[in-house]
């Protein structure tokens, strides 16, 4: 099921530590962890936040309603987000911003090709950069006084980080019969948001072999390992 994030805000004019009141952000985004990041700054921002978990989703939030800022991810369960970016940088009229997401750095060219205006390498880790990006993509909403503070952004639930651990975990599983490119990639942005370079090499070997066991059996011993670790906490 997709999943709705708001902070339900009232509505109100942009000030100097809501800079981003009036700002309905979509969020196409399968990792909870990476969602969590997102949902703090808007939080702190004054931005209302919608989250559709996968494409089919995110369509379903476009047919209710017209967001001013779309941020999709470009590894999705059900297809590409370069897709989604391309869709909506050839509607009329087009959303005010379009933002391609990604834990490979490498994919920022072809999200811009697609049609997206930014490209945002995860993790998102700098309030003050997140709140500039939007409000340089936005020259309509109008400007607080004095200048916006420049704060850090702040750490994500290391419980949605658990729930992204136990999910790969499950479609890892001999009955699931999961996609492993799809586990492998997921895995990689999720390693990448954590800061987690030992389940970045192991997602890393999986995309490379997805035939043989030991790759696999590599991830889920370390999802094994993790998901003990933090049941401690």
């Amino acid at each position: 099921m997709p999943d709705a994030i708001s902070n339900l805000l009232p509505g109100r004019a942009p000030d100097a530590e809501f800079p981003l009141h009036g700002v309905t952000l979509l969020l196409v985004e399968d990792s909870r962890f990476a969602s969590e990041a997102i949902r703090l700054m808007c939080l702190r921002s004054g931005a209302r936040l919608r989250r559709a978990d996968c494409l089919r989703a995110a369509e379903r939030h476009l047919q209710c309603y017209r967001p001013t800022v779309a941020l999709v991810d470009l590894g999705l369960p059900d297809g590409s987000g370069l897709d989604l970016v391309a869709t909506l940088a050839r509607q009329t009229p087009r959303l005010p911003a379009i933002i391609a997401m990604s834990g490979d750095a490498t994919a920022g060219a072809a999200a811009l090709a697609a049609g997206a205006d930014r490209f945002l390498a995860k993790p998102v880790e700098s309030l003050s950069a997140f709140r500039d990006m939007l409000l340089s993509l936005l020259p309509d909403l109008p400007r607080a006084t004095p200048a916006m503070p420049q704060t850090d952004g702040p750490a994500p639930d290391r419980a949605a980080l658990r729930d992204d651990l136990a999910r790969a975990a499950a479609l890892l599983a001999p009955e699931a019969q999961g996609d492993l490119a799809y586990v492998a990639h997921f895995l990689s942005g999720l390693a990448v948001s954590a800061r987690d370079s030992d389940l970045g090499r192991a997602a890393a070997a999986l995309l490379a072999d997805r035939q043989s066991s030991a790759p696999v059996n590599r991830v889920s011993g370390l999802l094994r390992d993790r998901l003990a670790a933090s049941a401690a906490f």
